[in-house]
């Protein structure tokens, strides 16, 4: 048999926040729709823009990650295969739709506006928006912990570090 691929690669924008939903077995399931951009030049010169908007789907782990990370607007590459589903709606009308089913995802946009004031501190639990059934795992949680504990000393550290150097004397300068 011959090989084939099936796979789609988009870089554009959420157009509304993701929809996590769980199916009866407790598989998550995240929706989301992307649109991408094409601009071109006409015969007479003007420029043209025209949007696309492609259905996503991510499953299980990527799934809730979606839900945690992305938000109406953010800039994301998504990579995964094209599936078409046909079902018959409840008025008994056929309906077809092509979405893509996800297997890998990246933000794209930056995590602060200002990345000159960013000096490597993690946000804290209050600033990240988890589902309220969300529960980490301790030794990460424990690791976090410790981490910022880090952060801290080193802070604290270079600023007696500063203090101190504002006190030398004329005697302490080697030269």
């Amino acid at each position: 048999m011959a090989r084939s691929l099936n796979k789609a690669q988009l870089i554009g924008n959420l157009t509304r926040d993701p929809e996590l939903r769980y199916t009866p077995q407790g598989t998550a399931v995240c929706t989301f729709t992307v649109a991408t951009n094409r601009q071109w030049k006409t015969d007479s010169g003007d420029l043209r823009d025209e949007a696309d908007f492609h259905r996503v789907v991510a499953w299980d782990k990527l799934a809730e990650i979606c839900s945690q990370m992305l938000s109406k607007g953010k800039k994301v590459f998504v990579e995964g295969r094209i599936q078409n589903r046909q079902w018959t709606g409840q008025d008994g009308v056929k309906r077809t739709t092509t979405e893509i089913v996800i297997s890998d995802m990246l933000l794209l946009d930056r995590a602060r506006d200002d990345s000159s004031d960013y000096q490597g501190a993690e946000p804290s639990e209050d600033e990240i928006d988890l589902p309220e059934d969300f529960e980490a795992d301790p030794s990460e949680k424990e690791q976090k912990k410790e981490k910022k504990e880090e952060i801290k000393d080193k802070k604290t550290k270079s600023k007696k570090n500063s203090e101190k150097s504002d006190k030398a004397g004329e005697e302490d300068i080697p030269f």
